[in-house]
């Protein structure tokens, strides 16, 4: 019998017996079966709880203030643990090891990986993948605990024999500092059965990749805002667009190119509008071109976002050379010199793809963005440019600036640092509330997102879900028609998980109400800037969903206070 058919019959037989199974589980406290763990449970943080079962040790943690992934493919028993013990700060999630799809899809790191009453379960062919999908999803000084069973089989599930040695071994290969706990008795009183628990840890980041980043901002001497260009391109990316992964494997992750030309366009096209701006001595910027970038001089870089469609052929045609044009760039300078210290090894890789111009118009879509090829990243710099954004940024603009003073210190106009600062400005988000308030106005009735109360048309605000000031995104998702007081006391704060499951059903109604008829460029947008979404496969309800994990995300990384 293959290991697969093997793990269904196991996952089939929790889903028949979950009434019996979650009785058992439930009568035993979670103090009673982790004893010997107990103070290594983290204050705050995330967690993920692989194979939770009746969800009694995701309720714990989550009581105790922890932010819950709870991972169990069995359906009968993840049914009624959501039915019976509802929990906001729990996300239930139908997965497996060791491919755990959605898991990753979140793009979250942990504080506590917990496997309790799991790992007898992986056959020992998958073993080692399921242990190095485990150990990339930790957190520098996060903790995986993981319980081994000891005993044969008493029904039809299937139970491999595990070993902490074999545990020890992973352990070494990933990197993890490895712990043996005291044995115990089986809390259940069976005879056959003793337990094992294994601690590991990941220690600070030894990657290296904060560091490099650091290294090519700062210190290399051959800096130019090429290289701080592509960073700070690939910096927004992976702080706004967790969706845009086209692949993640063990080592890098990949992205459309034409969304890292996108967000180059984005940052040149206000200093290139502001400044006659060159790149250090060796003349004009390689990429502005006249067939490309000169045809777009009346746009500005707010005109150009994703799920736009291009409808003017001529508008398309030079939007598609302008991003050919930069891809090049990207490709035979800042990539091609950008390398790790000491050795000619490049660090981003460009797989530049042949394409044709648009015959009519185009969307900015991912279908287009992936035309252009793939830039791939070192897993370990996406990592630190998704964890460490918030402080990485101030690095790459200061030094922008800087070298912007220098290439232009003999400039006829002289322009102050203050110049350069806002030039290097993100997008301002007043501009991108017109489109709100175009849908309200031809609306005839519209509530409030937050109260569910009427709105007054001439006295109401727009909304950023997600504070602006600290996660710029415009997207139509994020903007919600709301009244002025409430906006007012919102402020930058990030609603809390209960605040916005409160407003589930009235953020919903609006979305479906001003943008069905604009659904393409909604779920687009989504999709980028979303974890875990499909193109194709999404409602406003996975929307919604998903909007829940990325706010909880950015409650981890930006640690906002809560509204």
């Amino acid at each position: 019998m293959s290991n697969s058919v093997q793990m269904d019959d196991t996952i089939y037989y929790y889903t028949r017996n979950a009434e019996q199974l979650a009785e058992q589980y439930d009568s035993l406290a979670f103090e009673q079966v982790h004893s010997d763990w107990l103070d290594l449970v983290p204050a705050e943080g995330f967690v993920l709880d692989v194979g939770a079962g009746s969800g009694r040790d995701a309720r714990y943690l989550a009581e105790r203030g922890l932010t819950v992934y709870a991972v169990e493919p069995a359906d009968g028993i993840r049914e009624r643990a959501q039915q019976y013990h509802p929990n906001p700060s729990i996300h239930w999630i139908n997965d497996s090891l060791p491919d755990l799809t959605h898991v990753q899809r979140q793009a979250t790191k942990f504080d506590l990986i917990l496997l309790s009453a799991v790992w007898m379960h992986i056959a020992p062919s998958s073993r080692q993948r399921a242990f190095r999908k485990l150990s990339s999803m930790l957190k520098p000084n996060g903790k995986m605990v993981i319980s081994l069973r000891h005993g044969e089989s008493p029904d039809s599930r299937t139970m491999h024999a595990v070993s902490a040695d074999e545990l020890k071994q992973y352990a070494q290969q990933q990197g993890l500092v490895f712990k043996l706990l005291n044995n115990r008795q089986d809390q259940l009183g069976r005879q056959d059965v003793q337990w094992e628990t294994v601690l590991l840890t990941l220690p600070d980041d030894g990657t290296g990749a904060f560091p490099l980043i650091r290294n090519i901002v700062i210190n290399d001497s051959k800096s130019s805002t090429y290289k701080v260009a592509l960073l700070r391109s690939l910096l927004r990316i992976a702080e706004g667009h967790p969706g845009a992964v086209i692949e993640r494997t063990k080592t890098h992750v990949a992205l459309p190119m034409g969304l890292v030309g996108l967000y180059w366009f984005k940052l040149y096209k206000p200093l290139i509008d502001t400044f006659s701006m060159k790149q250090g001595s060796s003349g004009n910027l390689g990429f502005v071109k006249t067939a490309g970038w000169e045809t777009l001089t009346n746009y500005n870089a707010n005109d150009f976002y994703i799920g736009r469609c291009v409808f003017d052929q001529q508008e398309a045609r030079s939007l598609y050379r302008t991003l050919k044009d930069i891809a090049s760039t990207i490709k035979n300078m800042p990539a091609k010199y950008i390398t790790l210290p000491g050795t000619n090894n490049e660090v981003f890789l460009v797989d530049l793809a042949r394409t044709t111009p648009p015959k009519s118009s185009l969307v900015i879509d991912n279908e287009f963005l992936k035309s252009l090829g793939t830039f791939y990243v070192p897993l370990s710099i996406w990592n630190v440019l998704t964890d460490f954004s918030v402080w990485i940024e101030p690095a790459l603009i200061n030094e922008w600036v800087n070298l912007m003073a220098n290439y232009n210190r003999e400039h006829p106009k002289a322009y102050t640092q203050a110049d350069y600062l806002q030039a290097l400005r993100w997008e301002n988000p007043e501009r991108s509330t017109a489109r709100v308030r175009s849908r309200v106005a031809a609306l005839q009735h519209v509530d409030c997102c937050w109260s569910g109360t009427k709105l007054s048309k001439r006295a109401y605000a727009v909304d950023h879900a997600f504070p602006f000031a600290r996660w710029p995104n415009n997207d139509l998702w994020n903007l919600l028609p709301t009244k002025t007081t409430i906006n007012s006391a919102k402020s930058d704060k990030l609603p809390t998980r209960q605040r916005f499951m409160h407003s589930r059903d009235y953020i919903i109604d609006w979305w479906q109400q001003a943008w069905h008829e604009h659904d393409r460029e909604f779920f687009t947008q989504a999709m980028f800037a979303l974890p875990d979404l499909t193109l194709g496969h999404m409602s406003f309800d996975d929307v919604f969903e998903a909007m829940m994990v990325q706010r909880d995300r950015i409650k981890q990384v930006q640690q906002l206070q809560d509204w």
